[in-house]
């Protein structure tokens, strides 16, 4: 089960805390967290079938991910689930404006789940679900199905009480990493988007066997 857990205006010193595990066949490519060469504004990993990515923040401090729709995978799809973190990521148009594009095409991806920050507004947006929804200061848990179903809950209570910190957040997504020689937890990322501008990014390896790989980190100040 991928997982996403997100703290939106919950915290005195970061508009938004994001903590992430990334479920995926081992044996699909992908890039580790870097400032993309054909889009210098966007850090993300890379995902090297499809070209998009799960989760990323631009450097104006727009952030975007992505969860697939448990048994929501439809062949004939006609878009790539991982062009929507990309497409926001690098747009400047607000994110509740991209939420209703992407509503009226949903139907033409996969099962998805989405979520999008634009420093302003955080939106949920399912083509599994009824419609598209902006989320209110709090703490949030996205899996595989919708937004803070109950399998997500106890997972979700841990993070409200984790110090807001990259070391604390890699632990606890360390309890929910899944280990398995053709298909589990990739990696683990940490957001940090202070209020006063500055945003750390962290994102830890990990092989099939679960081993640690290497941790990237980046802190930057977000562009006008």
């Amino acid at each position: 089960m991928c997982l996403i857990l997100v703290g939106w205006k919950t915290h005195p010193d970061h508009a938004l805390v994001v903590a992430a595990n990334r479920d995926e066949f081992h044996a699909r490519p992908a890039a580790g967290a870097a400032f993309w060469p054909d889009h210098p504004q966007i850090l993300a990993g890379r995902d090297l079938q499809a070209r998009g990515t799960w989760l990323g923040i631009a450097r104006n401090g727009r952030f975007a991910s992505v969860t697939n729709y448990r048994g929501g995978h439809d062949p004939s799809a006609a878009e790539s689930r991982g062009a929507l973190v990309t497409g926001f990521l690098s747009s400047s148009v607000p994110a509740a404006s991209f939420v209703a594009e992407i509503d009226k095409k949903k139907a033409s991806y996969s099962g998805f789940n989405l979520l999008l920050a634009d420093r302003r507004e955080l939106w949920w947006l399912s083509n599994r679900d009824g419609g598209s929804r902006r989320l209110a200061p709090g703490h949030y848990a996205l899996g595989n199905l919708l937004l803070d179903t109950p399998e997500v809950m106890d997972v979700k209570a841990r993070f409200q009480a984790a110090p807001v910190a990259v070391e604390p957040l890699f632990s606890l997504l360390a309890s929910a990493k899944i280990v398995a020689p053709a298909y589990g937890t990739r990696c683990s990322s940490v957001v940090l988007a202070g209020n006063s501008g500055r945003t750390q990014f962290a994102e830890r390896a990990f092989d099939a066997s679960g081993a640690d790989g290497s941790t990237l980190r980046y802190e930057f100040s977000p562009a006008a």
